[in-house]
């Protein structure tokens, strides 16, 4: 048994979203992996229509109060927690008022793409992996799945290299879908340069970037990519074999043999591990 422990940064889960391909994604996948005997903890935001009181979401206070900094503002960070008593499976949601409250996934109730999802990326994502500093947990193996778990991978890899939650880790990553129809702000360019990123470490990266810009990034930094079936991109698959990552997929959660494969895929990835590169152009 090489992958110990597992550290799931997800987009969405079900029960608190309704049943689609990636919340069932988000649930079966940890699932999985803990009933192979592995050790996990997962993370999904707090998106504003997640019922509190339905889902007996309740705040972790020791784990809550840090804010963090993004455009020179701050962010309270606010930890809550629920279970899912089926799976035997606890999830951290990670909330805020700015960011999170009230507010839905990429888009509003009309459709209406929110123009700061960049920045709800990053704070989810720093929120995380501060969590988990906070719990003193090292994960062997983490999966971040679509675009809101996107700039964890770079931020892992940098700003988080040297912290012993994460400096053995390995990182896989599962593009999850075209939501962002929008390109990202420069301000969110200028916002992802966190504790040491800089232009150099950032590549090519645009200023206003796309969402397959965001998913191109988010491979440069990891060490596998795990396809869902609802979103098979060629040109993610030929960049990630363009930068010698392995992929498997697509992993249909329905499927009889899927944990197996899952579980075999994490652990090789363990295994094999992967260095990042010098930048290169997307």
């Amino acid at each position: 048994m090489k992958s110990r422990k597992v550290l799931f940064i997800t987009q969405e889960i079900t029960p608190y979203l309704p049943d689609t391909e990636v919340s069932l994604m988000g649930r079966k996948i940890p699932q999985f992996v803990q009933e192979h005997g592995r050790e996990i903890r997962t993370f999904m935001p707090k998106w504003g229509g997640i019922n509190e009181r339905r889902s007996q979401l309740h705040e972790v206070i020791r784990l809550s109060g840090m804010n963090l900094i993004i455009d020179e503002t701050d962010h309270l960070l606010i930890i809550k927690v629920a279970s899912i008593p089926s799976a035997r499976m606890q999830v951290y949601f990670i909330d805020n008022d700015d960011y999170f409250m009230k507010r839905l996934e990429a888009c509003d109730e009309k459709g209406n793409e929110y123009p700061d999802n960049g920045e709800r990326a990053i704070f989810y994502a720093r929120g995380v992996l501060e969590t988990v500093k906070k719990l003193r947990w090292v994960p062997d193996i983490i999966h971040c799945q679509g675009w809101i778990s996107a700039v964890a991978p770079l931020y892992i890899k940098t700003s988080f290299r040297e912290e012993p939650s994460f400096r053995d880790s390995r990182i896989i990553f599962t593009p999850l879908g075209d939501e962002l129809k929008l390109p990202l702000t420069e301000q969110f360019y200028a916002d992802l340069q966190f504790k040491g990123i800089t232009d150099e470490a950032l590549g090519d990266f645009p200023e206003k970037a796309t969402q397959m810009d965001l998913y191109k990034l988010a491979l440069r930094y990891s060490d596998g990519m795990l396809l869902s079936p609802s979103y098979v991109n060629p040109e993610l698959v030929a960049y990630a074999e363009q930068l010698g990552i392995p992929v498997v997929g697509p992993v249909d959660v329905k499927g009889g043999q899927t944990s197996d494969q899952v579980v075999e895929f994490f652990d090789s990835v363990w295994g094999k591990g992967k260095q990042p590169e010098e930048p290169e152009a997307f």
